[in-house]
């Protein structure tokens, strides 16, 4: 449980190799969190991670083997971490693939596993941790979606829809949630320049993953439900989630 002061004590990350989730973790232990599971299958980003956090501050840094594309699997995970840590404040859902839009376009099967791992494998790690966030009636889930679910543009449609789902989910999660002093935080990050990006030229308003983690934190501590990063991505889509379509290929296009 969050200490008296407000300040999360101990965290969940589901992509224990995500670099928003673990500049987001490595904020909240310069805020007095001391116990960090990081679940995920990449055991090298996890254990830089994890020396990353103790040297933070953190006291208690786990790693376990999770793997977000096999969805069977997912609530024993959770169960078992829930039962080794009966108090999590916050669990961070971070777990995703982007893919190259050229290359599902000729690999349907590709294209369909990418959705499975990013729509159906939060769906099933997100109803398994809601529950036990429901059970201790207190702490926050909270999913990295993305701006490319607010309008799926073409040259990443099979990744944006995928964040459309996961959106649409998260949502409706939080709102089953309510008056269970459990919640969810939605999270709206546009562009941001990780290893996943690399290899890409940078998007309208690009930020970092350490942005995106103080923005997080921010809404962590107000409660908020959605944290749009940069928040004034808020008032772009505002009007390009209604641009008629030919006007939005072009202004897509135009990237």
């Amino acid at each position: 449980m969050r200490d008296a002061l407000g300040a999360v004590q101990s965290a969940l990350v589901l992509g224990g190799g995500s670099e928003i989730a673990a500049a987001t973790c490595e904020l909240l232990v310069r805020e007095r969190c001391r116990t960090v599971v990081l679940a995920g299958r990449s055991p090298e980003r996890m254990a830089s991670t994890a020396e990353r956090l103790r040297t933070a501050g953190a006291t208690t840094v786990e790693m376990v083997d999770f793997d977000a594309s096999a969805p069977e699997t997912h609530a024993e995970v959770i169960a078992a971490t829930f039962e080794a840590h009966p108090d999590i404040d916050v669990v961070i859902v971070a777990f995703g693939v982007l893919g190259e839009q050229s290359e599902l376009n000729d690999d349907p099967a590709a294209a369909a596993a990418l959705a499975a791992t990013n729509y159906a494998g939060a769906v099933s790690s997100g109803i398994a941790v809601a529950e036990h966030l429901r059970r201790q009636a207190h702490g926050t889930l909270v999913f990295l979606s993305s701006v490319a679910g607010e309008r799926v543009r073409a040259d990443n449609f099979v990744y944006g829809s995928t964040k459309a789902g996961l959106d649409a989910f998260a949502q409706g999660l939080g709102d089953s949630l309510t008056g269970s002093g459990a919640s969810v935080l939605v999270v709206r990050p546009g562009f941001v320049r990780t290893a996943m990006t690399a290899h890409m030229e940078d998007g309208p308003m690009a930020t970092t993953p350490e942005a995106v983690a103080a923005d997080i934190v921010k809404g962590l501590r107000s409660g908020a439900h959605t944290v749009w990063s940069p928040a004034k991505l808020r008032w772009v889509f505002t009007v390009l989630r209604h641009l008629p379509r030919p006007l939005w290929r072009k202004v897509a296009a135009s990237r």
